[in-house]
């Protein structure tokens, strides 16, 4: 599985989503209600410990983790070192 797939695997199954197809990999996932802050915490959690990744507060914006899209860049340049292993 990519990185995409496994995000929005986890997104589908732990938040309440009536119609999955709906939920494409640019949704913005707190703008359209989908996540709340809870929920982004919860997200935010799985990505650390799925990708083995450190988030520091200031890298929570909409621009890293708004979209199935854009997490998924985000763990690619964590990854890869770009924004530093921890942060």
């Amino acid at each position: 599985m990519t990185t995409q797939q496994i995000i929005r695997k986890f997104i589908l199954e732990n938040f309440y989503v009536s119609d999955p197809s709906e939920v494409a990999d640019d949704t913005l996932l707190v703008t359209t209600g989908l996540v709340d802050s809870t929920g982004m915490l919860e997200v935010i959690a799985f990505l650390e410990e799925e990708f083995d990744i450190r988030i520091a507060d200031q890298e929570t914006t909409p621009e890293n983790l708004e979209s199935v899209e854009r997490m998924a860049a985000f763990v690619a340049r964590k990854r890869q070192g770009g924004l530093g292993a921890t942060g």
